[in-house]
């Protein structure tokens, strides 16, 4: 398929006209009237008038209602920093994992907290035929599985607090945790020992080791892990797999701060 076909059939005219309007705005020009909008762009007022409208509504434009200009919002900024916090991290990561992978021929992830799930951003696969497979953009809930819950159990607290106020269980395999005692009395154990591990919570025949990469003040800003199928598991000594995943978390850590 070639791009000019793609372009006709795969996007959407609407979207595209609502970024011509966030990228109208330049550093030289951080504010801009609709009028100005309108002579930048070539989107007609109307138009305007119901982009704009709906960006603000999402905070990704702020409109002055003194001046009547609108100016880029704190949605963009905020995504902007998750941009630069995951590419910082996977670049001071990622030597470090292959390493890691290259050891003991397992699974390596590095996994982020995106709302309310855990979010895989960079995985390298195991060197064998049969693997518990992962890939970058895999979510998972984060009261299932060590490298989600290694996460959740060093939330800050407010945004822990939140969480376990709105969590809704379901089960994913028969080991599963599905009430808040249970996951409140794993996560204590977590924060105590500095990692989780997990056997088959999220993936049936799918156990993993993970630590969390932490800020100065103690908050996971990310995790490693280690996923390792049932059946070769037993060939590796348990603490021995502590130690790599929870040295690998401390390198990084020591990378970024």
């Amino acid at each position: 398929m070639d791009q000019e076909t793609f372009n006709k059939n795969y996007t959407m005219q609407s979207l595209h006209k609502a970024i011509k309007v966030l990228k109208a705005f330049t550093r030289e020009e951080p504010r801009l009237s609709l009028t100005e909008l309108n002579k930048k762009t070539g989107i007609s007022i109307s138009s305007l008038q119901r982009f704009v409208s709906t960006l603000v509504y999402e905070g990704f434009l702020h409109k002055d209602e003194r001046t009547k200009q609108y100016q880029l919002g704190l949605s963009l900024m905020y995504l902007g920093r998750l941009v630069e916090e995951e590419s910082s991290i996977v670049t001071a990561a990622e030597s470090i994992l292959k390493a890691l992978n290259e050891e003991i021929g397992e699974s390596v992830s590095l996994n982020i907290v995106d709302g309310d799930e855990r979010r895989c951003i960079y995985n390298l696969a195991s060197k064998y035929p049969l693997a518990a497979k992962a890939y970058v953009g895999d979510t998972s809930p984060l009261y299932a599985g060590a490298s989600a819950k290694v996460l959740l159990a060093f939330l800050p607290k407010e945004q822990f607090e939140q969480y376990m106020a709105s969590v809704v269980f379901n089960p994913i395999t028969e080991n599963t945790l599905l009430s808040k005692e249970a996951l409140e009395d794993s996560l204590e154990i977590i924060k105590q020992q500095g990692f989780a591990i997990s056997y088959s919570e999220r993936v049936k025949g799918a156990h993993s080791v993970a630590a969390p990469i932490l800020t100065p003040a103690g908050h996971a800003i990310a995790s490693v892990t280690i996923v390792i199928p049932d059946v070769r598991y037993k060939d590796f000594e348990e603490q021995h797999l502590i130690s790599l995943v929870t040295n690998a978390a401390r390198t990084i850590e020591e990378q970024l701060y």
